[in-house]
């Protein structure tokens, strides 16, 4: 599983992304920044944490898919004209909810301070 880059800010004022695991050298005043300096069991469950996330939205989705295809299966066309309340509670209720719960995960998130080398 590939992990969220690291934003890295030199003390110089030089902002980098760098992926976990490698090491950054600033090119205006070369100071060496390395990622290894966050611990992996943190980071890791970090990113499991937010595939979750992700994984739960589109669970949900796949259900409802699931259940307007059984519709449409057994009551006929008919079950097309559901699709738009359906989807207007999806945009308007459900990922408005969501997208404020992975937003206040993500600001109880860890804030690591590296130390250049």
């Amino acid at each position: 599983m590939r992990g969220a880059t690291i934003t890295i800010k030199c003390d110089c004022g030089q902002v980098q992304y760098v992926p976990y695991g490698e090491s950054w050298t600033c090119p205006a005043c070369g100071r060496r920044w390395n990622t290894n300096q966050i611990p992996a069991e943190e980071y890791w469950g970090i990113m499991r944490e937010m595939r979750g996330y992700r994984l739960r939205v589109i669970g949900v989705a796949l259900i409802l898919a699931g259940v307007f295809a059984v519709l449409f299966i057994t009551t006929g066309p008919g079950a097309i004209s559901l699709v738009p309340l359906v989807m207007g509670g999806w945009f308007f209720f459900y990922m408005p909810r969501w997208r404020r719960k992975v937003r206040a995960a993500t600001r109880r998130l860890p804030k690591w301070q590296l130390h250049p080398e």
